[in-house]
């Protein structure tokens, strides 16, 4: 019996040390990114991920920080082997967690990425892709105000490409800066910015 005893405390503290530990890394990679570190931030995280390979988030924030580097990467070569980094991390969190609508919003956002890149080749290509994924992130978090941002602004995009009224998305970056003031996440470490870039959003497209 107390052989076991000292086993489970064993065990138990173990455990505490590893979660500790990771949480520790988790904040010191986010806070690199916060310091415009944005290359150490995803070798941290790499790391974090091979450590914790139960955890989404970490190859979650390798694959959202190498997508959004790739956001105006002018070089095809130096493109296509960041986004093919971004999507074996976003694969890599998408076989941990299911119906994930964090991950839903990565990977329409990579799709995102090669469209901006170039839109005559990848916007018939990935364009209606793109707002399907939106739409099954609508379903599974209808009140997710990061859904229904990046949601409008890809509406957005879309409908000047188009030469369309963007009005019509307005009140939908204006729902998400509501939900955006009472936003909770879901767990430590889970996203949770957007509500500034939702604010610019609406003084530009919608004055």
């Amino acid at each position: 019996m107390k052989k076991v005893l000292i086993i489970t405390i064993a065990i138990i503290s173990f455990s505490g040390i590893s979660q500790t530990q990771y949480q520790k890394g988790m904040q010191k990679a986010l806070d690199l990114w916060g310091e415009n570190k944005p290359n150490e931030a995803v070798n941290l995280f790499e790391r974090i991920a091979t450590a914790d390979p139960d955890e989404w988030l970490s190859p979650f924030y390798v694959s959202y920080i190498t997508t959004i580097q790739g956001f105006g990467e002018k070089d095809a070569a130096k493109l296509k082997t960041q986004m093919d980094k971004a999507l074996e991390y976003l694969n890599k969190a998408k076989a941990i967690s299911k119906d994930n609508p964090e991950l839903l919003i990565l990977d329409a956002l990579w799709h995102t990425v090669w469209v901006a890149y170039d839109g005559a080749t990848y916007g018939m290509k990935y364009g209606g892709k793109v707002s399907m994924i939106y739409q099954e992130a609508l379903r599974l978090a209808p009140d997710n105000p990061r859904v229904i941002m990046n949601n409008a602004e890809w509406n957005i995009g879309s409908a000047k490409f188009f030469g369309n009224s963007i009005e019509p998305y307005c009140n939908n970056i204006q729902r998400s800066i509501e939900l955006f003031e009472d936003y909770k996440p879901a767990g430590e470490f889970y996203p949770k910015g957007g509500l500034e870039r939702a604010k610019n959003m609406l003084v530009e497209n919608c004055k």
